[in-house]
């Protein structure tokens, strides 16, 4: 009789142990998925501080759009570089052209007629 109180006892804990465990997991994966976000959240508002800083900005448009302030002269260098001795042949892709050359080629393809097969 015991032995079937015992057994009883067991299977009546064993539910809600097993949920216990399953809820304890969840959590643990809700935790990492909160640190997560909150590390993206730190890198994002560090960027956005970047950002607010008239220097980078003013860095970031020369860099990017290739602008100049009132007075200077910006040059553009077409073609491809040549290699001299000490450089060593990069193998794999080539490097990204600039925007404007992007804009150019797709306004070149726009005008182009369609090819028939």
């Amino acid at each position: 009789m015991l032995f079937l109180v015992l057994a009883l006892l067991v299977v009546a804990f064993a539910w809600p142990v097993r949920e216990f465990m399953r809820q304890q997991a969840q959590l643990d994966q809700l935790r990492a998925q909160a640190a997560s976000t909150q590390a993206r959240v730190d890198a994002l508002e560090a960027l956005k501080k970047r950002w607010a800083d008239p220097a980078y900005v003013e860095a970031q448009a020369r860099d990017r759009l290739h602008f100049v302030l009132p007075g200077e002269t910006g040059f553009v260098v077409l073609g491809t570089p040549q290699p001299t001795q000490n450089d060593a042949p990069t193998q794999g892709a080539p490097p990204p052209k600039a925007w404007f050359s992007n804009l150019w080629d797709s306004v070149k393809a726009a005008d182009a007629p369609p090819s028939k097969p």
